[in-house]
């Protein structure tokens, strides 16, 4: 699996069309969408080329291959024009031996963020309980970072395409899966305007 990881578009088409043009450079077939895709939210700006239903058409061929998550900007009436299903709260994604973990990351916090938290998450819900998670994804800080937490469990926010934080360019990730049994997989992080690795973490 090779999967774009996108958070924080905030309604930016422009943005969102430059960081779709990836996938196909970077042969994916995967998209990881964090949430707060079409409103800009009250305390940010509008991005440059704010254009919502911009972001709707930039996305729509992707459907099929997109797992979305809701951000704390996503309201209903945004998520109704967004073809294609989105939980409320987390995703799993699992490729191979490796769980990833979706979710926004305004209601799991990151930072203390355990390695059994499926099973408590499961268990509260009446599922059955998982295995380890491996990687937390998550948007809202609109700042990227690749670190694990002091809990043991790999961190990675791809920053903001539209609004960042931090002094940081706007920036997309990356998830490269491993292809074969000995292979690691590779989280990266990437400047929005050329595609340039910023920085890289094998899982």
């Amino acid at each position: 699996m090779r999967a774009l990881i996108l958070s924080d578009i905030h309604g930016s088409a422009i943005a969102a069309r430059q960081a779709l043009s990836f996938f196909d450079k970077f042969r994916c077939d995967s998209i990881f969408l964090l949430g707060d895709t079409l409103y800009h939210g009250p305390r940010n700006p509008l991005p440059a080329g704010h254009g919502p239903m911009g972001v709707v058409e930039a996305l729509a061929p992707y459907r099929d291959c997109i797992t979305a998550v809701r951000g704390n900007c996503d309201a209903d009436v945004d998520l109704m024009m967004l073809d294609m299903p989105i939980s409320d709260e987390f995703a799993v994604v699992n490729d191979g031996d490796l769980n990833l973990f979706l979710s926004h990351g305004h209601i799991f916090e990151p930072n203390c963020f355990p390695a059994n938290a499926l099973d408590c998450i499961r268990e509260s819900d009446g599922k059955a309980a998982h295995s380890e998670v491996d990687a937390y994804l998550y948007g809202h800080t609109h700042i990227w970072k690749l670190e694990k937490n002091f809990k043991g469990v790999l961190l990675v926010n791809p920053g903001s395409t539209s609004l960042p934080k931090g002094g940081n360019p706007p920036t997309f990730g990356l998830y490269e899966g491993p292809d074969s049994p000995d292979a690691r997989a590779k989280f990266s992080i990437h400047r929005l305007n050329d595609g340039a690795e910023l920085a890289s973490v094998l899982l």
